[in-house]
Parts: structure tokens; sequence; C-alpha cells
């Protein structure tokens, strides 16, 4: 039996994926055409996360591809790649993308901040990964090329509502010491 050799490629990152609790898409972006279109799409995500919501596990093989995927609070987190793609790259990814909105959203990583904060996203999106070439698995090298930290903003350029929620997070902070 004559074994397949593929070369090597840069292309790892086939989709992310973000989901809230009912499987419902939050942010998705694909890489490639495995599928082309949003019904195709939909239907992945909605396989995706059937298979997975209820498991605690942070693999999975689904459809010919290799799934990485973490839960926060009401939001799950998706890495897909390839079958023959190294889970661990994935899961670099997975976790970077992760820690940078962790940071992003002051530990609150959930759909309402998330929705809040979609810029950070998509900007961190596309600092993590670049037409499936991974770029960068540091989060605080995303971070820093975003720069969407709410400490950076003078007070005087900051809403009431940014203000309020800067000092409950910071008097939060300060009992949790």
């Amino acid at each position: 039996m004559e074994a397949l050799i593929l070369e090597p490629s840069l292309y790892t990152v086939k989709a992310i994926l973000m989901l809230d609790n009912d499987g419902d898409r939050l942010f998705a972006k694909y890489y490639d055409d495995t599928y082309p279109t949003v019904k195709e799409q939909k239907a992945f995500e909605k396989n995706i996360f059937n298979k997975t919501h209820r498991t605690d596990s942070e693999i999975a093989l689904l459809e010919g591809l290799t799934v990485v995927y973490k839960s926060s609070i009401d939001l799950y987190f998706y890495v897909i790649g390839s079958s023959y793609e190294n889970e661990l790259m994935l899961m670099a990814v997975l976790n970077c993308l992760f820690d940078s909105l962790s940071q992003m959203l002051r530990k609150n990583v959930e759909k309402r901040a998330l929705l809040e904060n979609m810029e950070g996203l998509f900007l961190a999106v596309d600092e993590i990964v670049d037409g499936g070439v991974i770029l960068e698995s540091d989060p605080q090298q995303v971070l820093h090329r975003v720069a969407v930290r709410g400490e950076d903003v003078p007070l005087t350029e900051q809403t009431v509502s940014q203000v309020l929620q800067s000092a409950k997070e910071q008097i939060k902070w300060s009992l949790l010491r």
C-alpha cells in the first residue's frame, strides 16, 4: 500500500468559529472553499455544535476535519483544520484567540461583552490568522498590535458607562485580592 505524502503547507487553519450556547453563529471566518455557501456553513456549524457542546474534550474529528474547541460561559470557540493537521498548532491558535479576548474583555468572556467589542475580535483574528496561515500565537503580541485596552483611553474620552464599568472592575479585583 502506497502512502500519500503531502507537501508541508503554511495554510493550516480552515476556519475559526464562535457560536453561542444555542449553536447560533456569532463569528465565522472560513479560509477555503470546503463549505462554499452560507447554507453549507450553517449546516456544518449546527453539526459541529451538536457533536461538541455536551463533551468535556478539546478535540474532535468531524467530516474529515480536525476541530479543536473551548467553551466559556455562553460561548463556544472553534478552530478547524484538515484531518492531517497538527492538533497542537490548532490548539495554539485557539488558546491565543481565547487569551487575547479574555484580556481585551477584562476576563469577562461572554456573549454580551463579545458583541459589544466585535471590532476587537475582528482585529485579533486578523492578527492571529491571515488567509489560513498562522501569523501569531502569543496573546501579548496580539494585544499589542490590536491596542484595544480600556486603560489606555484617557478618562475624559470614556463614556459614563465605560467609567462605571472600569470602576466596577477595579472594585471587583480589589475585593478578590
